[in-house]
């Protein structure tokens, strides 16, 4: 009796004091979506944009154009087209999980900072995941702006398959010059954007 007694009254304090056991969302409503953490890097809007003041390109026979390629921007908004970014340009492709990229990243952000207006550093994340990403460049400080290329379709285009690779492209939106040597220190940056670019950044 006392315990069919209990199965009654404890309903009805429950429901006096306000509680439920399970809250169960109403059918069809969606869970509270977690807030995702702002991106690192910078927006893609100015790649399309030419730099306030272009650099004189170096003399020599001009290269090949950048791939006819549209890669998203890791920050969202409009994909970006390369053929339609602006030289002068470095473009660093990466991934979180290669060692020489993750120790040539702040070199890269040291660039950026140095350009000045002169040319773009831009970074192309390339086979990797986004938190990966996002947790590098919030590590690194990375701030330049990063587009992604899900699979290797910008190596590919450009028959290369190494990591880190760096694409130095001039005013005229040539490819000057692609190294795939290894991880590129504040020294070596400086002399590849000195002979390819013709921009000083040693001062």
């Amino acid at each position: 009796m006392n315990r069919r007694l209990r199965h009654l009254v404890l309903p009805v304090l429950l429901a006096l004091a306000g509680c439920t056991a399970t809250a169960e969302p109403p059918e069809g409503a969606a869970a509270p979506a977690r807030p995702e953490r702002p991106s690192p890097f910078a927006d893609c809007a100015t790649l399309t944009a030419a730099p306030p003041s272009p650099a004189a390109t170096p003399g020599g026979n001009p290269g090949d154009r950048l791939p006819e390629l549209t890669l998203a921007c890791f920050t969202g908004g409009t994909p970006v087209g390369l053929r339609d970014v602006r030289g002068p340009a470095v473009i660093n492709v990466w991934a979180s999980w290669c060692p020489p990229c993750r120790k040539e990243l702040p070199a890269f952000q040291r660039l950026h900072e140095r350009a000045a207006g002169r040319f773009q550093v831009i970074g192309v994340n390339s086979r990797d995941s986004r938190g990966g990403a996002q947790s590098i460049g919030e590590d690194f400080g990375v701030r330049f702006p990063m587009l992604v290329d899900q699979g290797d379709s910008f190596e590919h285009a450009l028959g290369r398959n190494a990591f880190p690779l760096t694409v130095f492209v001039d005013a005229t939106g040539r490819i000057r010059h692609t190294d795939s040597t290894g991880a590129l220190d504040d020294a070596r940056l400086a002399e590849l954007v000195r002979t390819q670019l013709g921009v000083d950044v040693t001062t």
